[in-house]
């Protein structure tokens, strides 16, 4: 097996609207570089000034250039048989697939992003861009941001990453989608268009009707693996009922997450079946034992006649945060239903447990810790505004709560500003709030450290 590592140089940063400028291939079969190809090529538009601030690529350097026509069938030859391998592939590849669909070309080949199978080979690193990876893994760029330069950079990658782990990297090439595997209403071409940005995505049938809705960061990719995702019997059926493709872009993962189980509800899709009633099935309660000791478990909602404190997707899930939550304060094994003993907890006899649990450390002192874990988790009562990206670089998001209620959400201005909860009116969509959504926003908060929280004085 061969690959061809692929670098270009562009007009600007979308396939829809830019056209190549350089590129660069190296042939790897493996062991070395057996060929390389790399080129100027005149894009026949102007080459935007931050661009040329960039690449340091002018409309003179490419003004006597070949066209990419004129290359065209230099490239399909150079990648017979072979894997397309770039770092952030789907930008790449989509260029070429750009570049080729206006000659009237359809060019499909199986690919791997180098960026995908870093990750998951040499995890841990704090940047996987290509600039900051090399100079953590020794590799010397030599013309950053020019195709070459990059190009070649990325195959020293691809060389240490396949040393390391073929079968893994095998694992991550893509095969492109073949038209006659979906649905033959659906155009193909529409899931290249798809963006790889945050937001809502739903599936329709042949009568319109919404047959499936997610979520994702990566809404193309998301998308394409469900339309590979033959391996299982819903997955198949789904992909044979799939017509039609939208998309709706949030910005803010959590306001995907809370219009994806808002849609969900309203639809009621066939394919979400698990998620029409609660994707919350488990909860955290608190109940005083009888010697007045606050115990901790976890247990499922519809067992239960009180409200939980937290909501988890599974019971593993909500089993490991009990667990957290016991190590950092300091709570008893025993009293949150994580160690079966009739007299004390393991924890005690290692002395990381205080022994509440054969009544050594008195219920007051013991729930004291239990009372202000519990108070960290509720916005009971507070206002204020979960902020975080827009939708577009010129906007933000805004996730609202009044008097510890959900209000809705929207997008403001990234200048705006206010100290007024009643200048949000314009902005912010009123929505209801669910179990559902109180679980989404907790957990959010809990997990995700990116967003910034605005308060409000609830007299104003």
């Amino acid at each position: 097996m061969n690959f061809v590592i692929v670098d270009v140089e562009t007009t600007g940063g979308s396939p829809k609207n830019s056209k190549i400028t350089e590129l660069a291939m190296y042939k790897f079969n493996g062991k070395k570089i057996i060929d390389e190809y790399s080129t100027l090529i005149n894009p026949e538009m102007e080459i935007p000034e931050f661009i040329v601030r960039l690449t340091g690529i002018t409309n003179d350097h490419v003004k006597n250039a070949p066209k990419f026509y004129e290359i065209a069938k230099d490239i399909i030859e150079f990648f017979e048989d072979c894997v397309f391998v770039a770092h952030n592939v789907s930008f790449d590849y989509g260029m070429f697939r750009s570049e080729f669909k206006t000659l009237g070309y359809d060019f499909r080949k199986p690919h791997l992003c180098t960026v995908v199978a870093s990750r998951a080979i040499i995890p841990g690193h704090e940047s996987y861009s290509l600039g900051k990876l090399s100079r953590a893994i020794g590799i010397d760029i030599e013309n950053r941001h020019r195709a070459g330069g990059d190009a070649l950079a990325t195959t020293k990658l691809f060389d240490i990453l396949f040393k390391k782990d073929q079968s893994t990297l095998i694992d991550h090439i893509k095969e492109e989608l073949n038209p006659k595997s979906v649905h033959p209403n659906l155009d193909i071409n529409t899931i290249d268009s798809l963006p790889n940005k945050i937001g809502v995505y739903r599936f329709y049938n042949e009568f319109n009707q919404i047959i499936y809705i997610g979520k994702s960061i990566h809404i193309k990719n998301r998308v394409e693996q469900h339309l590979r995702n033959n391996k299982s019997v819903k997955g198949s059926r789904m992909i044979e009922e799939i017509c039609r493709i939208d998309y709706e872009l949030t910005g803010s993962d959590l306001i995907a997450m809370l219009l994806e189980s808002e849609l969900i509800k309203k639809h009621q899709p066939k394919f979400n079946r698990k998620l029409r009633k609660s994707r919350f099935p488990y909860g955290l309660y608190d109940h005083p034992n009888k010697n007045g000791y606050i115990e901790l478990s976890i247990g499922r909602i519809d067992k239960e006649e009180t409200m939980p404190i937290l909501h988890f997707s599974s019971k593993k899930e909500g089993t490991e945060h009990l667990r957290g939550v016991v190590e950092r304060h300091t709570l008893c094994q025993k009293l949150c239903h994580l160690y079966d003993s009739k007299s004390s907890c393991f924890q005690y006899e290692i002395k990381s447990c205080n022994g509440a649990c054969i009544e050594k450390e008195s219920a007051e002192s013991y729930n004291e810790r239990v009372e202000s874990y519990i108070e960290s988790l509720r916005y009971d009562g507070r206002t204020f505004m979960i902020l975080e990206k827009g939708r577009e670089r010129n906007e933000k998001s805004i996730v609202l709560i009044k008097d510890g209620i959900y209000q809705g959400y929207g997008f403001a201005p990234y200048q705006f500003y206010t100290k007024h909860i009643t200048q949000l009116d314009e902005f912010v969509d009123k929505k209801k709030q669910d179990r559902d959504v109180s679980s989404i926003i907790n957990l959010y908060l809990r997990k995700n450290k990116r967003h910034k929280i605005v308060e409000f004085n609830n007299e104003i």
